[in-house]
């Protein structure tokens, strides 16, 4: 049973899991994310292994936090409507607007439900796009591979400032808060780890971040 396996009723996700980058490197480090969150110790496994590449750790860890906040978002979708959330808010103060630079360059106000599959598909977009996430063990990953993967995390960041904000009751009643929990936990270890979300954008969530944080 993995940490982040949810109960049977939770089995849809909002959309197909993906896979972490292919070749023998890829699955080698799954391997190791999965043996080590297995102990529990978060702090441990956010870690970069010794000897191996900052890049490719980047890569199959951006693949599976994909995952996670998939199948917790995919939880609530019958709760996060246009109609229950017809803004990507997090509380009164945070409101996010939705633009990808390409198909959509001025920023738009879209209901929570819009902006998560916006991004969702901008996300696999980046996954599936060979030249950024290369799938074959040796190949090159280009030189703003780390911005990129900045923008992905940054992103996730807001569904769980929206999540957290707009259904906790919600998450309380199908008695997933732990998970939700352990989950944030660890992609805030992550992220803080390797520097990839600015102090401001985690505002909206500033003080359970800083009680993760804090040294245990």
């Amino acid at each position: 049973m993995s940490l982040f396996g949810l109960g049977s009723r939770n089995q849809k996700t909002f959309r197909p899991k993906k896979s972490a980058p292919s070749g023998s490197k890829g699955a080698q480090l799954q391997k190791h994310i999965d043996a080590t969150l297995g102990s529990g110790n978060l702090r441990e496994a956010v870690r970069l292994p010794p000897g191996e590449d900052i890049n490719e750790w980047l890569a199959v860890n951006t693949v599976d936090f994909f995952n996670q906040v998939n199948i917790l978002y995919g939880t609530l979708t019958e709760f996060c409507t246009p109609v229950n959330c017809p803004t990507m808010s997090a509380g009164p103060k945070y409101e996010y607007r939705w633009a990808d630079g390409v198909n959509i360059k001025k920023p738009i106000e879209v209901s929570a439900p819009k902006y998560v599959e916006y991004l969702m598909d901008w996300i696999e977009n980046q996954l599936d796009e060979e030249s950024i996430f290369p799938q074959r063990l040796g190949a090159p990953f280009p030189a703003n591979f780390q911005d990129v993967v900045k923008t992905i995390f940054k992103r996730l960041f807001r569904v769980y400032a929206h999540i957290y904000h707009s259904h906790f009751q919600k998450i309380v009643s199908l008695k997933e808060e732990a998970h939700l929990n352990t989950c944030f936990k660890h992609f805030v270890l992550f992220t803080w780890e390797f520097h990839l979300i600015d102090k401001g954008e985690l505002a909206p969530l500033q003080d359970l971040v800083e009680s993760i944080l804090q040294p245990k």
